[in-house]
């Protein structure tokens, strides 16, 4: 460890002893620290993403995450995160395996910069007498504006008379139509279509539908919908890291800009002119753009955006995060 980062990590200590908020220093990072599945059915994919973002300049790990309960399984997304990165969680309610009114604690443990814990509930309830087939409404990788319709088959075993009154979005980017009942002694089902608009945003889709009932004990059922919308425009790696640099030191990199169009780079934009970025020439669905950093005297951490702005509508950019630090 350098002399630089010792620093760093004891004045971060000092200033934890002195506020008193040793255990509360990695619960800020956390956008959310509990979640209600709510009722699901039995079978169906139910994930919580618990988002969080290194808000520090010293580099976040995680050491791991336990589980208070078997119905829930936590597993992590990037357990390294450096200077504004995000990562998240995901807690898997296991309804597959397990019936009834359930609840968990994740307790993920931090070991870097220092020691401490933070505690994650998550709580539902898993019914066995409604199915969905398939488990989750997932439109799989689309375009940017690109429109896709996907069917599920909703089940019930019990009374000939249950019945969804309403099914209701929390995304104003997707329209659902509920087909009639389809009635046999025992059993009720129900075709349901989810049509995705041509509005939805770019990334990860993590969206839910709710199911309003006729049934007082239950009304309400949720089921998850998933899939990704991929940009019109993205640069890869989406985070970058330039590692410990001594004063001088020069590091090379590669970014990689696709489009789905051909497309010409405009303009690179950084804040910090340590860095030197060669743009390239023409149009293409494919440019590389290499990316230089010197570093200088003055050991600091390194932390910036590059932005890079195409000829597209709307003066289209995609962005990165590059980190690093420069030691002696």
């Amino acid at each position: 460890m350098s002399v630089f980062t010792r620093i760093c990590l004891f004045s971060l200590l000092a200033l934890v002893s002195v506020n008193g908020w040793a255990d509360e220093w990695a619960k800020k990072m956390f956008a959310e620290t509990t979640h209600d599945f709510r009722t699901v059915g039995r079978g169906t994919k139910t994930e919580y993403y618990f988002e969080l973002k290194n808000v520090y300049k010293e580099d976040v790990h995680i050491a791991s995450v336990r589980t208070s309960c078997g119905c829930t399984t936590p597993t992590v997304t990037k357990d390294t995160l450096k200077t504004h990165e995000t990562g998240a969680i995901i807690a898997k309610f296991n309804t597959e395996t397990h019936i009834g009114e359930k609840s968990a604690v994740l307790t993920v443990v931090f070991d870097r910069p220092f020691y401490t814990e933070v505690q994650l509930t998550v709580r539902g309830n898993i019914r066995t007498d409604v199915t969905f087939t398939p488990a989750e409404v997932n439109f799989g990788e689309a375009g940017e504006g690109e429109l896709k319709e996907q069917e599920v088959f909703i089940t019930h075993t019990g009374p000939m008379n249950w019945e969804i009154k309403d099914v209701r979005s929390h995304c104003g980017d997707l329209a659902v139509r509920l087909e009639p009942a389809q009635r046999s002694p025992g059993m009720v089902k129900y075709r349901m279509v989810v049509n995705m608009k041509g509005t939805m945003s770019p990334g990860e889709i993590r969206e839910r539908l709710t199911l309003v009932t006729n049934d007082n004990r239950f009304p309400t059922i949720e089921m998850s919908v998933g899939g990704r919308i991929r940009p019109s425009l993205e640069v890869s790696p989406a985070s970058v890291g330039l590692g410990d640099l001594q004063p001088g030191q020069t590091i090379e990199k590669r970014l990689l800009i696709r489009a789905d169009q051909e497309f010409e780079v405009n303009d690179i934009q950084c804040g910090d002119n340590r860095f030197v970025f060669e743009k390239p020439e023409g149009k293409k669905k494919l440019h590389f753009v290499k990316m230089t950093f010197t570093a200088d005297d003055n050991p600091a951490q390194v932390a910036q955006k590059v932005r890079i702005v195409s000829d597209l509508s709307d003066g289209k950019y995609a962005e990165c995060i590059v980190s690093g630090s420069i030691t002696h």
